[in-house]
């Protein structure tokens, strides 16, 4: 099968992880990678968390972020306009990306940069630590009684790349060029905080008396031999969850079922289910929890990764080219159709006076306006968070987009609202579908009827997208499967997005964002070091949904091509593997075997977040340069480090941790977080505020980027709500219509297929429609 990108060019300027990422993706689907770089070569050459490199070698996550691609060397390390010209996307992580863009109209020009292109933060120092804190990320994760922990494993960088991949892509559907700038801010903040601003909102905004963070139970648990991962997403997860452990008696108490109970009955709730959890093995616990269909995982780190059953079966790790190492395949498969194995990293400078240049435009487009996807129109049979977040992409885009739910089974994360079960319609005041779902148009039909199924195929025959993330058997019980939806409409493209894939001994079952961060490793990574693997609580979530808007952006290239629909596989494990490559990258090349830090990281050091001055108010410090380095040592007074050998290296700041951090913190906790970063930002120096999730909306480059816009909704009046990370040049802003209400659009839609006034008063009799959800 040609790949959707074959004959595009990517001149690829960036250095580091979220670039790389963004690249890889668009040349596993086809396009020719040029990465550009100067002298010394992308620092990222020689890396290893290990500092195991040895000289003249590349390591091995900058081999696997560049399979294929070709390198040149130039002196500043920026491509000429010559290569530009014949070019069609240009990666650029530095700020003359407007100025680029505007010299070469037909060019899709991606600038990736920690704050964006324009506000008050754009020219800040920035590392991966410090954007978490600034998004307020990180001070929504951790115990009330201990610091916030951050997400381990560059976890915003890597889903940074995901995100302008996509970007990227839907701006090539526009026959002109286009300005798109991609903020890890933004990013951080939409995957990693839970809507935090969007639920303070629906709440009225009351007086922030409390902390921020807050941790999930039950999630990971100690076993007889590892730790257990575990999510009761639902009231059914829960009470099965009571099944598995024997205390079925927990429900006669109704407030265990309440998560806030848990959490503030934390020591009791977990001596109750560690009781149980401790007398039994990983694999028993597991194995028991898949009978009652409870989503549960084991908290693997690397060696217990690679050897899962299920990844074996479906051989989801391939060898590098070198046979040195192993990296996850690609995440996604268009009819079947495995992914071509994959091809050396250029060394540095390897193509140097190869890359043949290929002709301008004789005539340049001009620069595209309007939205991508414009005309597309997407079945949505999604729920809860990943699926609909890929199809609120699109609908984002352009596209008209359907979401399909039931009043029986109305979209799982409707439920999130239920902390406002005391108001009317409480069911849709959920953020997270409040989000995910702006831009659609609603539809309520009971997929287990005939004429719910006879309708919604219906629906489908005028789709250029159907997409879905049931468990494997479940489309098919519904009589529509591929081929049911193939015969029907050869043009039509269908998205299955399980949480597993389609094959291997773990296919049928259920999985969420928490279950991937626990067996994919990223748990492993994150939390104190004295304490257990933590779950991140999130970006696996649009993770997997932002892997499948991409590929559905190929199988749409596809289809320009062949003229013919296509059946996409996007597993949501896979994607999470993906983004969670390092852990295994580490450990298959080198040997090593990476874990938590807390705060801490290869990357950087020292780094941290201190106590400030002021109460709950967090200052996040990174180092991750010999510059940076020297600039701390001006601003805290400390010249005496400058000048000792101990510190002079980045190897050296990480063996010394501990002394600096003792220092630093003392300097910390004698001033207000704004006066400390505003003394070590005017040294050069990564530093920032942790900021509440709660008032994310008033952090000072957010607002200035418009990330929150104000929707009205017809429940809750008018909201701020997280439009998308990045901005399109022609594009004012990205939500058009709120999300809607439960069968919000029945009447049109239905009108639209020709179901008079007559049956549809009839189907609502029925319960095949209607606007409420059953028994509320």
């Amino acid at each position: 099968m040609e790949l959707p990108l074959g004959g595009r060019r990517i001149v690829d300027l960036t250095l580091g992880i979220s670039g790389a990422y963004c690249a890889k993706l668009l040349s596993g689907a086809g396009a020719e990678v040029v990465k550009v770089e100067p002298h010394g070569g992308d620092p990222l050459r020689r890396w290893s968390c290990a500092d195991t490199v040895a000289a003249g070698d590349d390591g091995a996550l900058f081999q696997s972020l560049h399979h294929g691609h070709r390198a040149v060397v130039t002196d500043d390390g920026t491509a000429d306009d010559e290569l530009l010209a014949g070019a069609d996307v240009l990666l650029t992580d530095r700020f003359d990306a407007a100025a680029v863009s505007a010299r070469h109209p037909h060019l899709v020009v991606t600038a990736i940069t920690p704050w964006g292109l324009e506000g008050p933060y754009r020219d800040r120092p920035a590392t991966e630590l410090v954007i978490q804190a600034e998004s307020g990320c990180l001070a929504a994760h951790g115990r009330a009684d201990r610091p916030p922990f951050q997400c381990g494993g560059q976890i915003t960088e890597w889903v940074t790349g995901v995100y302008a991949a996509v970007a990227t892509a839907a701006a090539l559907r526009s026959p002109g060029g286009r300005l798109v700038d991609v903020s890890w801010l933004d990013i951080a903040n939409l995957t990693g905080t839970n809507f935090g601003d969007l639920f303070d909102s629906l709440r009225g905004r009351p007086l922030l008396d409390t902390v921020a963070r807050s941790m999930e139970t039950p999630s990971i648990e100690p076993t007889l031999d590892g730790y257990v991962g575990f999510n009761t997403n639902t009231r059914q997860q829960f009470e099965d969850f009571t099944i598995l452990i024997d205390r079925l008696d927990l429900l006669d108490d109704p407030q265990w079922p309440l998560l806030g109970t848990r959490v503030t009955r934390w020591d009791e709730w977990n001596a109750i289910v560690h009781e149980w959890t401790t007398k039994h093995t990983t694999a028993e616990i597991v194995e028991r929890a898949a009978a009652l269909r409870i989503p549960c995982a084991p908290v693997a780190d690397a060696p217990e990764l690679i050897a899962i059953d299920h990844v074996v079966e479906r051989g989801v790790f391939v060898d590098d080219p070198t046979g040195s190492f192993r990296v996850p395949r690609r995440p996604w498969t268009i009819d079947g159709e495995p992914a071509p194995p994959p091809a050396p990293a250029p060394r540095l400078g390897e193509h140097t006076g190869q890359i043949a240049p290929r002709p301008a435009p004789a005539s340049p487009p001009a620069p595209a306006s309007g939205l991508p996807l414009e005309g597309i129109r997407v079945v949505d049979l999604t729920a809860w968070w990943a699926g609909p977040s890929a199809a609120g992409m699109l609908a984002a885009l352009g596209a008209d987009v359907v979401h399909v739910e039931s009043t029986k089974r109305p979209d799982g994360m409707r439920m999130a609202g239920g902390m406002f079960f005391h108001l009317p319609n409480w069911w849709e005041r959920s953020g997270f579908f409040l989000q995910a779902n702006t831009n659609k148009r609603d539809l309520t039909l009971d997929l287990s009827t005939p004429r719910g199924q006879e309708l919604a195929l219906e629906l489908i025959q005028g789709a250029d997208v159907v997409i879905e993330n049931f468990t494997p058997r479940v489309l098919a019980s519904f009589g529509l499967g591929w081929d049911v939806i193939h015969a029907a409409s050869p043009s039509t493209i269908l998205v299955r997005m399980p949480a597993f894939g389609l094959t291997g001994p773990w296919r049928d079952r259920p999985g969420f964002a928490q279950t991937m961060e626990q067996v994919t490793g990223l748990a492993w990574l994150t939390g104190h070091v004295d304490d257990q693997p933590r779950i991140q609580r999130g970006p696996c979530d649009p993770n997997g949904g932002m892997h499948a808007t991409f590929a559905t952006l190929m199988a749409l290239a596809h289809r320009d091509r062949t003229g013919t629909g296509c059946f996409v596989e996007a597993p949501m494990f896979e994607a999470a593997l993906n983004v969670a490559a390092e852990l295994t990258i580490e450990y298959t090349a080198y040997g090593t075997r990476l874990t938590r830090e807390g705060n801490r990281s290869p990357h950087a050091a020292p780094q941290n977040v201190y106590a400030s001055a002021e109460s709950e108010r967090w200052l996040a410090v990174s180092i991750a340069t010999d510059a940076q380095w020297q600039g701390l040592c001006r601003t805290v007074g400390r010249t005496d480090w400058a000048a000792d050998p101990r510190f002079s290296t980045h190897r050296g700041r990480r063996t010394h941790q501990d002394e600096l951090d003792d220092a630093i913190a003392a300097w910390a906790a004698e001033r207000t977080v704004g006066d400390a970063v505003a003394a070590l930002v005017a040294e050069g120096v990564p530093a920032g505020d942790t900021v509440d999730p709660r008032r994310a909306s008033e952090q000072p480059q957010l607002a200035a980027r418009r990330f929150f816009e104000s929707v009205e909704h017809p429940v809750i009046g008018p909201h701020l709500t997280p439009g998308l990370p990045f901005r399109y040049s022609g594009v004012d802003h990205w939500i058009r219509r709120h999300a809607p209400v439960l069968g919000e659009h029945n009447d049109e839609i239905l009108a639209a297929l020709g179901v008079d006034d007559a049956e549809r008063a009839l189907l609502t009799e029925r319960g095949v429609i209607g606007t409420r959800p059953v028994g509320l």
